[in-house]
Order: structure tokens, then sequence, then C-alpha cells
């Protein structure tokens, strides 16, 4: 019998997970598209590995088991899994076409639209994913100033400029690695110490959980102006969600270009570059960023469809008062059961994330075995609450139970120093390590 939501499960039957698994590992390589998607993310022998349904914020395996989902599909999913307005507008498109041999009349008013909502939107650019916008934003920057360097902190994506600071930087030459350097959220005096005639942009997600000291966003902006460096906004994780006009709207800052994807869509593939009329002009002629798929009509109409739901219904303000509920609630239980010295959850209402101290023990472990066990009563979990509109009171209620339920049983792992010997399966995985000696000074050729 598949699981359904409720504290008293077993463990869930994920055979059939197991068998399309066996299956993927002959012929892919790697078996996942998302790395935080794959099962090194996800405890093997107790998570399942393949879903197939979703209605609202509940999500379905392949076995069967039901499960609350508070990953949102890893972002993309703003306002709930199956939306009818979305949908709706996804089927009407289709039945007209979906990918043309013309432009289409929709990137217009997508692009009008998003003009409306987005403050920096003096003109837009269309994609299809995070990755494409960002760097295209970072093409059209360094084509704009004439430099070379970048300044980044965030994740911004797999291309060359960025991943090659990681520790995951194989088959990137080393030229390029040199041109992208590190710095430290916060920390606006490092910043302004090494901004200097090379860099070309500066680009960083406007928030991830740590929130912005007061004047931050301001003084970053007004350094790379005085410096002739474009400041991008990443706003993959932030637009739409803190504000429907993204960290722009929410913080009073304009960037000078701010790159949005994952929200605006609601789950089809479609990304957005917004900025400044003369920077983006470069794309008429000098800048070369074209895709076959960036008109794709369904993913337009989706898109268009969702930021009217998101605007309509107010979802960032819904986001914003239920994501609270939650956060909240399970700070307030960790202090009630004497857990508050290891475990807290951070971040803004919309987008939080559960964490543990040094004094808890081995974090991952922590993380695994608070994964177990909520995905034993029915609650697909990865640590974070990426909120979605269709995030019912009933939901956030439950999972308050179950988190009550949880973290008695990880204070006992805890307290007995032994976490691991609490699990049922792997230990989960690091997905990569990223450098982080904010060694930011670009390197001077030698005279």
């Amino acid at each position: 019998m598949a699981n359904k939501i409720q504290l008293s499960n077993n463990y869930p039957d994920i055979t059939e997970s197991d068998k399309i698994y066996e299956r993927a590992l002959k012929v892919q390589k790697p078996v996942t598209q998302t790395l935080a998607k794959g099962p090194g993310q996800f405890s093997k022998g107790v998570a399942p590995k393949y879903l197939v349904k979703g209605k609202g914020s509940h999500v379905w395996d392949v076995d069967g088991n039901e499960f609350i989902d508070y990953n949102s599909a890893i972002g993309p999913i703003s306002l709930g899994y199956a939306y009818p307005a979305v949908d709706d507008a996804i089927r009407e498109q289709l039945n007209d076409g979906i990918t043309f041999s013309l432009m289409h009349p929709l990137e217009v008013e997508l692009s009008e639209l998003a003009q409306q909502v987005i403050p920096n939107a003096e003109a837009v650019k269309i994609a299809k994913t995070g990755a494409d916008v960002c760097s295209a934003a970072i093409r059209v920057a360094r084509a704009f100033t004439g430099r070379d360097k970048v300044f980044c902190c965030g994740y911004h994506g797999w291309h060359d400029w960025y991943i090659g600071i990681t520790s995951r930087n194989a088959g990137i030459p080393g030229a390029i690695q040199d041109l992208t350097y590190t710095f430290e959220y916060n920390d606006i005096d490092s910043i302004k110490a090494a901004l200097d005639e090379s860099v070309a942009a500066l680009i960083l997600e406007p928030f991830i959980f740590e929130a912005p000291k007061p004047g931050f966003l301001q003084e970053l902006a007004e350094a790379c102006r005085e410096n002739g460096t474009l400041l991008i906004f990443d706003e993959m994780w932030t637009g739409f969600r803190i504000a429907l006009g993204g960290a722009q709207e929410y913080f009073n800052v304009k960037a000078d270009l701010a790159v949005f994807s994952k929200a605006c869509a609601n789950g089809m593939p479609i990304a957005l570059l917004t900025g400044r009329a003369d920077v983006m002009e470069l794309f008429n002629s000098e800048v070369f960023s074209y895709t076959t798929f960036g008109g794709e009509a369904l993913s337009l109409a989706a898109c268009i469809a969702t930021i009217n739901e998101l605007r309509d219904k107010n979802v960032p303000q819904y986001l914003d008062q239920h994501g609270a509920l939650l956060k909240d609630g399970y700070n307030q239980i960790a202090i009630s059961l004497g857990m508050d010295q290891y475990t807290r959850c951070i971040g803004y209402n919309c987008r939080s994330m559960v964490t543990f101290t040094p004094e808890a023990g081995n974090a991952l472990e922590l993380k695994t075995l608070m994964q177990q066990e909520m995905i034993k009563r029915g609650i697909l979990w990865a640590g974070f609450h990426n909120m979605c509109f269709s995030h019912t009171s009933e939901d956030i209620d439950y999972t308050l139970l179950a988190y009550r339920d949880v973290l008695q049983v990880v204070k006992e792992a805890i307290l007995s120093g032994d976490v691991k010997s609490y699990l049922k399966g792997e230990v989960l995985e690091a997905v990569f390590r990223k450098v982080s000696n904010y060694n930011i000074k670009p390197k001077t050729a030698a005279l």
C-alpha cells in the first residue's frame, strides 16, 4: 500500500523508483539533469527517485507515495503544480502551435508585461534557462565596458565563466578561470578596495538566506557606477517571490542588468534578461546571444499567465505570510524541545532553510536523518521551504506536527553521539564546493 500523508507511515516502498534508477545507470551519465534533484541529494534506500504527478502543493512518486512538496521543483513552482490558469493558457496556445518560423506576438506581450513589473526593465531579452541569461548578461557587460574581469557572489549556472571558480571546474581553461573572482556578501569595504578599471561586471544574488546589511545593495550600486562596472542582479530565486519586481522592488535599488527564471512561468522553461536600454542595444548588432527556442510559445503563454496571477492574487504577500508561519513555527518548536542550540530556520519567509549548528555534529548526517524522517511522514524535504501559492494553512499545520515529531528523533540521535546509526540509507552528498577565499583583487599583468 502506497503511503499517504500521515505521521504513522512506514518508510515508503520505492521499488519502482529503484527499478527505473537501475535502468538509468545503464544509459545515462549523469542520471540526473539537475544535481539538486538527483539521488545524491536524497537518502538512498528511503527517498523516492522519480516523481510522476503533481497537484497543488502535493506530488506523487512512481510507487504511488504522496508527499507535501517544499522543493517546488527547485524553484519554478511559484503557484502550484497543475495550476489551472497557467495550464489553461498552455492548452489554449497548444491548439495553435508551439514553435514557429517567425516571431510570435506573445514575445512582445511578455516583454511589455515584464517592463511594467520589473524596475530596471528598459529593455527585455527572452531565453530558456537561467544559465543562458546569466552568461548573456556577462557577455554584454564585457562588450559594453570593454573590460574582462567579473566579480560574483552566489550561484550563477554551469557556464565556463562562473563554474571555473568552483571545485567542479574540469574542462575549463585556466585563462577563463582567471577572469572571475568571488567576493564576500555584505563586505562592501573589500569590494570597493578591489574594484578597478579591469572589472566589467559584478553579479550577485541580492540575497540567498542572509539579509543585506542596511544600505549594502545601494552602496554596491553606487560603487559600481563610480567604477564604470555594471551591476547585475541574479534574481532566479528573489524574482517574483520576495516581491513582484524582485529584490530591486523590495530593496528599492536598481541594477544595470537583472536576470530571472524559475518562479516566473510556474514550471515552464523560460528566462528573462532585463536592463538598461543602452546596454541591451548591443544585442542588436555587436553581441550574439540567440536560441531557436527563445520564442517557444507555450512557455511565453505560461509566463504571461503566471505573472498575471502573481500580480492579481498578490502572491508575494501570501508567500511571506505563510512562509512566516512555517519558519517561525519551526524555531518555536526547536526552542520548546531544547533544540535551539542545535538547529534553526533562517532566511526570508518566501524561502527559508533549516540549518544545524556545529555543536549538533555532522550537518550532512543530521540533514539526512531529518530528510529520512520527514519523507516517512509524507513530506518531500531537502532542507528548504520554497513556498508556493498552493501551500495551504493545513499543509503548514501538518508540517509543524511532523517537525515536532522528527526533531525529537533528531535530538535523541544527537545526544546519543552516533547520528549515523539512525540512518536507513546513505549520507547525502555535497553538491560541490565553492571557492570562497574572497581573494578578489584582479591579477595585474607583469611589466
